[in-house]
């Protein structure tokens, strides 16, 4: 998708009020295992400011709990989100 198209669709779906919270002051952690549950934590924050109703998350997570193609997406956007932490933790190597 071309990215100034990419962009306007995050900034109409994606309310300001969503970015009042600061939740992520650092991508470096001290395990890959930290590194790990950030990754998932950035994912679960997209979606959250992406649909900022709770209760619309709760009413379609019947649908997509259910979705193996769903899932497995929703895998591969942690996995990215890993690659991101890991590289900037350069790769837990000192």
């Amino acid at each position: 998708m071309n990215k100034t198209i990419t962009a306007l669709c995050l900034t109409v779906l994606i309310s300001p009020a969503a970015f009042a919270e600061q939740w992520l002051t650092s991508l470096e952690t001290k395990t890959p295992q930290e590194g790990y549950e950030l990754a998932i934590k950035m994912s679960r924050m997209a979606v959250k400011h992406t649909q900022p109703s709770a209760e619309k998350r709760t009413e379609v997570r019947a649908k997509y709990e259910k979705d193996a193609d769903g899932l497995i997406a929703a895998a591969q956007v942690v996995a990215t989100n890993y690659q991101t932490v890991a590289a900037a933790n350069n790769y837990w190597k000192k």
